[in-house]
């Protein structure tokens, strides 16, 4: 590398913490929650030792508790899903007692009139529970109001081709990047979500108009496309890809107004664009429509999204 294109790497060099949100190490590289898990397993075995020693020898007590100890160790140490194993399989035996249908039932799920037989009641299973959801309605500026935990905006981002650019210039968009990270006033969240794609109305579309256009190859050039299109869509799942950003505010302190932290995280998704348009990402603030319509998506993850009518920022 020639020394120009050194300085001028140097030039953009910025330095990106890592692991911010890592929780504190109490005790060496131990978090206050693993110290808690492994001293009270040292304590519940070292009184089982107390307990057996008078008819246990030591070598005996300890092979039989080397499984339960490296048990405790990996609960208490791994991570699965960016979680500990803790808090993971306490999720996992929440997810199993819970119901498995649920209803979106604000008003709760009124039990089976008297007038249907047992039998038939028996054989629907248990009734469903109701879906509550994390956020009490979406306003027209499209801001989710989540209660108790503030509000949220939700802004569509387009993506950057890194590996492609230069030295200097993968720095350059670096640097801007750590530039909105380092002036961030409040929570925000990148979520990158696939879901599917259903590419069937856009051949239909292309089958339909492809007589109006003006040449013979043009049509045919239409038609074939939409063959091609019809062929992706049966062969198999396609999958596409997006970018949303999440701006959010605390709620407001009792007596204070809703509206105020209504237009910061408006603000704050507004700055975000700005921001990022140095690190070349366009950023596009949802509307209430496209803000519930990504919310019920997210409750149906299986419904497949038509081509045309995808978010910006969604990339196949």
């Amino acid at each position: 590398m020639h020394p120009p294109d050194e300085a001028a790497d140097a030039s953009y060099a910025t330095r990106i913490p890592a692991d911010i949100s890592r929780p504190d190490r109490l005790l060496g590289p131990f978090t206050a929650r693993q110290t808690a898990i492994l001293s009270l397993a040292g304590v519940v075995l070292y009184g089982g030792w107390w307990a057996t020693r008078a008819f246990m020898t030591p070598l005996t007590y300890v092979v039989l508790v080397i499984p339960i100890a490296g048990a405790v160790a990996v609960l208490a140490v791994g991570r699965r899903e960016g979680i500990g194993l803790d808090r993971f399989l306490l999720a996992a035996l929440a997810h199993t007692r819970a119901r498995g249908r649920r209803v979106y039932a604000p008003e709760g799920v009124p039990p089976l009139p008297t007038a249907v037989p047992e039998r038939w009641a028996d054989a629907a299973g248990p009734p469903p529970s109701a879906v509550r959801m994390p956020y009490d309605g979406i306003t027209s500026d499209g801001v989710l109001d989540l209660g108790g935990e503030g509000q949220a905006a939700l802004a569509a981002c387009s993506t950057v081709n890194f590996e492609l650019r230069s030295a200097a210039e993968q720095q350059g968009l670096t640097a801007a990047f750590a530039r909105w990270l380092n002036s961030l006033t409040g929570p925000t969240q990148l979520l990158v979500r696939c879901h599917r794609i259903d590419l069937a109305p856009l051949a239909t579309t292309l089958q339909h108009h492809a007589a109006a256009l003006p040449h013979p190859a043009l049509e045919r050039a239409a038609r074939a496309h939409a063959e091609f299109l019809a062929d992706l869509a049966a062969g198999g799942h396609l999958l596409g890809r997006q970018i949303v950003l999440i701006s959010r505010e605390e709620a407001a302190a009792p007596g204070g107004r809703r509206r105020t932290g209504e237009g910061r995280v408006l603000q704050r998704s507004a700055e975000a664009a700005r921001a990022l348009a140095a690190a070349e990402v366009t950023v596009t603030p949802l509307d209430s429509g496209q803000s519930a319509e990504l919310v019920s998506a997210a409750c149906n993850p299986d419904t497949p999204t038509p081509a045309e009518d995808g978010p910006e920022g969604a990339h196949a």
